[in-house]
């Protein structure tokens, strides 16, 4: 069974230690200031529920609170179509093209059991769960139909001095045991699979 997604496909959206991007307004969508959302979350309520979202526009540090009265998913598309309180005209949605929705660090949706914050595996060792060997340090998560763990190799571990990172399939089968409380993971990889993808 695959661990679940992670909720935020990569960790540089995090602006700072108070907030995260959930999606970055790129165009206005028809003449009632509706707004095409490129999302950089997985949580469809992000732009479906309505209530309180902060923007941040370019070259500003602080976003300002802004209410979200509705919003749908294009299909095919991966864009939502949001309508934020206020803007009621496309020049108005002209003006808010390429700003950012945020939300406080706080306001993380709960996770389901094995289900885990991409913020949250950034940084955590990873161990051979046979030998106890130390392979090196989780660096990015890359989404993809099951996601994978780029791990940056320990020196102690590569063989191979040109190969500095590898690709784990974050799946139960191979990451079987993620311990945020420790800040470890233990892999029980398939023969070959760290040799093959430098």
């Amino acid at each position: 069974m695959p661990h679940a997604p992670c909720p935020m496909p990569n960790a540089q959206y995090l602006m700072t230690n108070d907030w995260l991007e959930i999606g970055k307004i790129v165009a206005p969508q028809g003449l009632s200031g509706e707004l095409r959302v490129y999302p950089d979350s997985d949580f469809p309520e992000r732009f479906q529920v309505p209530g309180k979202r902060w923007l941040l526009r370019p070259g500003e540090r602080e976003p300002q609170p802004i209410e979200l009265l509705a919003g749908r998913y294009i299909e095919g598309k991966n864009l939502y179509v949001i309508k934020l309180a206020g803007v009621e005209n496309r020049n108005q949605a002209e003006e808010l093209r390429g700003c950012k929705l945020m939300v406080p660090a706080s306001d993380r949706p709960e996770l389901g059991e094995d289900e885990y914050h991409v913020l949250d595996l950034i940084g955590l060792e990873v161990f051979m769960q046979a030998s106890g060997e130390l392979v090196g340090t989780v660096v990015d998560i890359i989404p993809a139909g099951n996601d994978l763990l780029e791990v940056k190799l320990h020196s102690s571990f590569s063989n191979d001095k040109a190969q500095k990172t590898v690709l784990i399939p974050f799946v139960e089968a191979i990451a079987p045991v993620v311990d945020l409380q420790t800040g470890r993971i233990e892999i029980t990889p398939p023969d070959g699979l760290l040799e093959i993808n430098n």
